[in-house]
């Protein structure tokens, strides 16, 4: 299994405390999102970042990456994509937390658009909780016939979870939003969410301003 990397950024006050692991969306990188840790350094002044570029190269942006094809065309396709990229992202995320001698429940997940999917799909099945989990305009993947039982059995873990979405989003309609909500809570996983109005397929100041407050907020709660 091909091992991934991308950019880190160091704790503003060492050693690091927690690891918040930020997953980009179809067709970036890494380096798309590792901003928003300096964003949030002083609300999580302990926490390490890291970006990893996923583990595809992207078929629709040569220089991008995918954590699974997209093509439209097959209704199962999240779904099949999500499991098949999670055991490498599983493993990059034990490395992780390994290579700072850190316990699973330091970790945070941060997704953007597929890496909403692939955060909500692995974070909820993980052994240990992460502290928190953070979507930005996304969805959750469903199994074929959106089979709630199937899910549920699936389920390890039942971390807070923000969703945030833009109004405006024509790629991943802010509907998504409230099916995730709904989803997740049906599972039993705390979840509240955000609408940013005026906002297509992106992340806003007042966005990115509760996704950190959302991350300093479950961290005193599990303190």
């Amino acid at each position: 299994m091909a091992e991934l990397d991308g950019p880190r950024l160091e704790p503003r006050s060492a050693p690091a405390r927690q690891l918040v692991v930020f997953l980009h969306g179809y067709g970036a990188d890494g380096n798309d999102l590792i901003d928003i840790g300096r964003a949030w350094q002083g609300l999580l002044p302990q926490a390490a970042f890291v970006s990893p570029h996923a583990p595809e190269p992207c078929a629709q942006a040569p220089v991008g990456r995918q954590w699974f094809p997209l093509t439209f065309r097959d209704p199962d396709e999240r779904w099949t994509g999500v499991n098949k990229a999670a055991p490498i992202l599983a493993s990059f995320l034990d490395a992780e937390l390994k290579r700072r001698n850190l316990p699973p429940s330091a970790l945070a997940l941060v997704g953007f658009s597929q890496g909403t999917m692939m955060a909500l799909h692995v974070g909820l099945r993980r052994a240990a909780a992460p502290f928190a989990i953070v979507g930005y305009s996304g969805l959750l993947a469903l199994p074929p016939d959106a089979n709630p039982e199937k899910l549920a059995a699936e389920v390890k873990s039942r971390p807070p979870v923000l969703l945030v979405h833009g109004d405006r989003d024509d790629l991943i309609p802010p509907q998504a939003l409230f099916h995730a909500a709904s989803g997740l809570a049906a599972l039993g996983v705390p979840v509240e969410w955000h609408i940013s109005y005026g906002i297509g397929h992106g992340i806003d100041q007042d966005g990115l301003r509760h996704g950190g407050e959302f991350l300093a907020r479950r961290l005193a709660a599990t303190r």
